[in-house]
Formats: C-alpha cells, sequence, structure tokens
C-alpha cells in the first residue's frame, strides 16, 4: 500500500488567534503543519478552544522556522528551533520567541484533536 496526500492539500485546516493548522489524515498518521505567528501563546491562543489549562496533547515534531519556548507543567524549560526534532509530553505552555513565524511538522498523531472547539 501506498497513501501520498499533500499539506498544501490539506484535510482540515483550523484557524486560532495569531496562526493556523493545516492536517492531512493517512493510514496510520495524523500529520499536521502548523504556522504560529509573532506574539501566538498557547494560553492566550488555543486554551478557550481545548478546555484545558495546559496544552495535552502529545508532541513529536520538527522546526522548518522560527523558534518557539516551551514550558512544561513541572516547571522545566527548553527552546526549539529551525532543524530541531522534539518530543514534547502533555502538560506544556508554549510561545513564539521573537519577530518570525514559528513553522513545524508535528506528526504524533495527536494534532487530530488540536485546536478543535470542545463542548
Amino acid at each position: 500500500m501506498a497513501e501520498i496526500k499533500s499539506i498544501e492539500k490539506p484535510d482540515d485546516r483550523r484557524d486560532f488567534p495569531r496562526g493556523h493548522l493545516e492536517v492531512v489524515n493517512l493510514t496510520g498518521l495524523v500529520f499536521g503543519k502548523a504556522t504560529f505567528e509573532p506574539g501566538w501563546r498557547w494560553t492566550e491562543s488555543v486554551r478557550d478552544l481545548a478546555g484545558t489549562d495546559l496544552c495535552e496533547v502529545h508532541h513529536n515534531g520538527y522546526v522548518v522556522q522560527g523558534r518557539m519556548r516551551i514550558l512544561m507543567r513541572d516547571g522545566a524549560e527548553g527552546e526549539v528551533g529551525p532543524g530541531d526534532v522534539f518530543v514534547v509530553q502533555p502538560g506544556h505552555d508554549a510561545w513564539v520567541v521573537g519577530d518570525e513565524p514559528c513553522i513545524m511538522f508535528d506528526f504524533a498523531g495527536g494534532m487530530g484533536e488540536y485546536a478543535k472547539a470542545t463542548g
């Protein structure tokens, strides 16, 4: 079996304050391309959509452009930038660092529900 889709023709697009997410669904994989504009912060832009205090999505990702700071529930912090591959467990806040949009790919599968309105 071969299954091929282009992120340029996503199955779904979700807009939220200062950013958007494009998603393609393949067998066994939900792949997301997220664009976060300067000034984006999860607790300000997505919290109300998610209905949780922190992001509770597991992320496996790759940063294409820009920088993002991540603050875990336990106080641990890190920063990712272009070329970085990362794993972030549920229970975090994150925000764009600097004046450049942060563009990243996520292939953990959790993006299937990311930034979907609850309720």
